[in-house]
């Protein structure tokens, strides 16, 4: 990085050619509809620390209510897990997410891109719009990401990010291990060099 390029700057030199160009259309997966961000995905205790390594304080996290809508759409990401889920999200107790602006953009994303360098990223957002259900990699119906319009199908988004399904397993495990969870049968474990880039 040279000395006066910010990180978003060398972050986005980094990052997919797709997110870049999905960014120039409008509103990206790091924007959510003002009103809906309880909804968000939670931050680990493990995630938050990395992120505060990189980022410190400056208002990065929300503490959001476990409500019955939060905990119901997490127990839909992880088919046959409802009772792990209520155990890692108790009703009416509390979690973090990534602090958003008014106007629903995630606190760390600028006109330059991602302001956190991938691998303090937390895993959802890395792997993003993929997703592991049991052992089946797929991809999640998101109408505003340029990378599922245009990769029509999980190998056609996997490579529109540069990305492999060993590398998307190998976070998706680690997503998991972060909140306490078994690995769960579809975990593979990528080079740690290729785990990171991603």
């Amino acid at each position: 990085m040279l000395p006066d390029e910010s990180v978003a700057a060398q972050c986005a030199k980094e990052d997919p050619a797709i997110c870049a160009r999905c960014a120039l259309t409008g509103p990206t997966c790091c924007t959510v509809t003002p009103g809906s961000e309880a909804n968000c995905f939670p931050v680990s205790e493990m995630e938050w620390e990395r992120v505060l390594e990189h980022a410190g304080e400056r208002g990065a996290f929300v503490r959001e209510t476990n409500t019955q809508p939060f905990r119901h759409m997490v127990a839909r990401l992880f088919p046959g897990e409802h009772r792990a889920v209520e155990e890692l999200f108790p009703h009416h107790k509390v979690h973090l997410r990534l602090a958003t602006t008014p106007a629903g953009q995630c606190i760390f994303a600028s006109a330059e891109g991602c302001e956190l360098p991938r691998e303090a990223r937390p895993y959802y957002c890395r792997i993003f719009p993929l997703w592991v259900y049991g052992e089946r990699l797929t991809v999640f119906n998101a109408d505003g990401c340029s990378a599922v319009r245009e990769g029509r199908g999980h190998r056609g988004v996997m490579a529109m990010l540069g990305t492999t399904e060993n590398e998307v397993r190998s976070l998706f495990g680690r997503l998991r291990l972060a909140w306490g969870l078994d690995p769960g049968p579809g975990f593979a474990t990528a080079a740690p060099q290729a785990a990171a880039g991603r």
